[in-house]
């Protein structure tokens, strides 16, 4: 989902050697950029057009890729080629994640997510969007994300982690993925970027709660199989 640390975690995956390529390094809304490519943005955004949708506004089920489509995402696949790992962040890519698995025949998924409530503050201050709709829209992104972690394995992260959390399981995890962490604590995660703090006790719609405790339930099956403490991802 939007807003729940995707490019913190994209970002840092990168400074241990993945390839991201082209990518936005820095906007108004993320002093950092959200590492995203904009060419595969607008093929995701170009496919959920085409089936009635928006990141905003996602379909009710699976989305529908054209002919045309499926070329483009092919040839943007190809302009990673040169490189040994690479991959890319963007949040729509959840909503229309059929196409790309088709496309790449063994692709390692990676997982955020973050309180409800926080996430739809932070859409509030930038989108001008209600609680409401906010965590109406988390909860139709993360619905998705548990279905996908029904038939392929994904480590999944929590945003909310204690600065030490974060950063050990972000080791653990560069390393499972083939990649070289820094022999430093990742740069890209700072905790004062992270404006909207988790309120786990604030009270949240019923289908909210049930998979915000299954969220969380996952991101401590990942710390627990990389051997992190699970008293460090408590602020």
């Amino acid at each position: 989902m939007h807003r729940s640390g995707t490019s913190c975690l994209t970002g840092s995956l990168e400074e241990a050697g993945l390839a991201l390529g082209n990518v936005d390094r820095k906007r108004h809304t993320n002093p950092k950029g959200n590492r995203e490519s904009l060419s595969i943005m607008d093929l995701n955004n170009a496919v959920l057009i085409a089936n009635g949708a928006t990141w905003d506004t996602p379909p009710a089920g699976v989305c529908d890729w054209s002919t045309e489509q499926l070329e483009w995402r092919d040839r943007l696949i190809a302009e990673y080629a040169e490189y040994p790992l690479w991959g890319f962040k963007d949040p729509r890519t959840l909503l229309v994640l059929e196409g790309w698995l088709q496309g790449l025949p063994a692709p390692q998924l990676v997982g955020t997510f973050r309180h409800p409530l926080a996430v739809a503050q932070s859409l509030q201050t930038r989108n001008g969007f209600e609680i409401e709709k906010g965590i109406n829209l988390w909860t139709a992104y993360n619905q998705r994300l548990l279905r996908v972690m029904e038939s392929h394995p994904v480590p999944l992260l929590c945003f909310d982690w204690t600065a030490e959390c974060y950063n050990a399981v972000l080791r653990g995890l560069a390393v499972r993925l083939g990649l070289t962490p820094p022999e430093t604590p990742f740069s890209f995660f700072e905790t004062h970027l992270r404006r909207n703090t988790s309120q786990p006790d604030a009270p949240l719609p019923a289908a909210a709660q049930d998979i915000y405790q299954q969220l969380l339930q996952r991101s401590r099956d990942l710390l627990a199989d990389l051997g992190v403490d699970p008293a460090f991802s408590v602020g």
